[in-house]
């Protein structure tokens, strides 16, 4: 009996230890990883002397300036340099030295330095490639979250002697979905002639999406019938997109109707169409339901990814079927798949608060060895938990090891947060 003791009471203080290395190990890192102030004015001077190249009477070739703007890495420096080389009459300025310059100065935020370069490219009548816009576009909308500027840069592609694949297209309309700009997308969509953009399935499922997001599932159904008519044959994210809408609506019955439809018409489900059917039955408290159509999906050929566990796994914890769930956990790790953090949590505490009995030993090592740091508040359901098997002095000999009495568990960033 006392061995068993100490085998738990060691579990912890094992843990903690391991966190702490871990912890030291990454700050020390961040500190390191440090530029201090002679190394940035060393990369000033350096950037300067590549600048004064610029100012040679000799003959610069294409590849050699790219090469240059490459090295240099104060954005400031960069504006610079491109006019000097802008004024030269032996070098005109191609798409590759504009897409370093532009990438740069991304990077740095400059928003309107990147509209002056583009200005001068356009009186230069430089010409530009869809894919050198479709970056461009990425950027707006990645880097500095502007939806306008990405329609802008769009909708001037013909000025640069440049008509937009469908491709760049539906980056655009993909964007307003997610932007939830939708009073915008129909507009965008019926300049698609305007710019030469032959719309095909893609577009459409960017339109699905969006109308399944407002819940307007009429719609969507009527724009499927419509696919035909325009050239285009649904495929399985067509069905999948339809079908998320529904379960998220509850309409789950209607969603397996449609699954039943895909099939009739040539078109197979994948496993993204699976894990949105297993979520919407987990969402419903099905879980038996779920549980066959994991199994059934292998034999139609499609093999369960971590979504398809995932999903499953929080029904199971939804439910409060936290034994079940830690098997289930078992099976998944046995599988090469890692349960995300929320998970182990959730199994934890539920174990700990409803089957006070249960050994939490593995959940703890498996969540350290994922690369996951246990909290404050999962750290303090365990100790309740032991406390309920053992008398006061082996609890106050637990709180003793780990130091909780005297405050020294803050070392562990586990410990610095509220209960979470």
């Amino acid at each position: 009996m006392v061995e068993h003791y100490v085998y738990r009471i060691a579990q912890p203080v094992w843990l903690l230890k391991r966190l702490h290395t871990r912890v030291v190990k990454t700050l020390n890192n961040k500190s390191s990883s440090v530029p201090s102030k002679s190394s940035m004015s060393h990369d000033l001077q350096k950037d300067k002397d590549l600048l004064s190249r610029l100012d040679h009477r000799d003959w610069l070739a294409p590849n050699e300036v790219s090469k240059l703007f490459v090295k240099i890495s104060e954005p400031e420096l960069v504006l610079s340099a491109f006019r000097k080389v802008s004024q030269r009459k032996d070098y005109k300025p191609t798409e590759a030295l504009y897409s370093i310059i532009i990438e740069k100065l991304a990077l740095a935020r400059m928003l309107d330095a990147i509209e002056d370069v583009l200005r001068l490219a356009k009186s230069e009548n430089c010409s530009l490639s869809d894919e050198f816009f479709y970056r461009l576009i990425k950027i707006c909308i990645n880097v500095f979250k502007h939806p306008e500027k990405a329609i802008e840069v769009l909708q001037e592609m013909p000025d640069f002697r440049c008509w937009p694949s469908v491709k760049t297209f539906n980056c655009v309309l993909n964007m307003l979905v997610c932007e939830k700009q939708y009073d915008v997308i129909h507009e965008i969509y019926l300049s698609a002639s305007q710019l030469g953009v032959k719309v095909d399935t893609c577009t459409f499922n960017i339109l699905l999406k969006g109308l399944c997001k407002v819940g307007k599932l009429d719609s969507a159904f009527a724009l499927l019938s419509e696919l035909p008519k325009q050239g285009c044959r649904p495929n399985t994210t067509t069905y999948s997109t339809i079908m998320h809408g529904l379960c998220k609506h509850n309409k789950l019955e209607e969603a397996f109707v449609l699954l039943d439809r895909m099939e009739t018409e040539g078109c197979y489900p994948d496993t993204v169409t699976f894990n949105i059917l297993i979520s919407g039955l987990c969402k419903q408290e099905r879980i038996d339901e779920a549980k066959m159509l994991l199994y059934k999906m292998q034999l139609k050929g499609c093999a369960p990814n971590s979504g398809s566990y995932q999903a499953l796994l929080h029904g199971l914890l939804n439910c409060g079927n936290f034994v079940e769930a830690k098997d289930f956990m078992v099976l998944m790790v046995s599988k090469g798949i890692h349960p995300s953090f929320l998970s182990y949590k959730m199994v934890i505490d539920g174990l700990c608060r409803h089957t006070p009995s249960y050994e939490v030993d593995w959940l703890l090592k498996q969540m350290v060895q994922q690369g996951f740091i246990p909290r404050k508040g999962t750290w303090k359901v365990v100790l309740e938990n032991m406390s309920l098997t053992m008398n006061c002095v082996e609890c106050r000999m637990i709180l003793q090891d780990i130091d909780i009495n005297r405050g020294e568990v803050s070392r562990f960033p586990g410990f610095q947060s509220e209960v979470c």
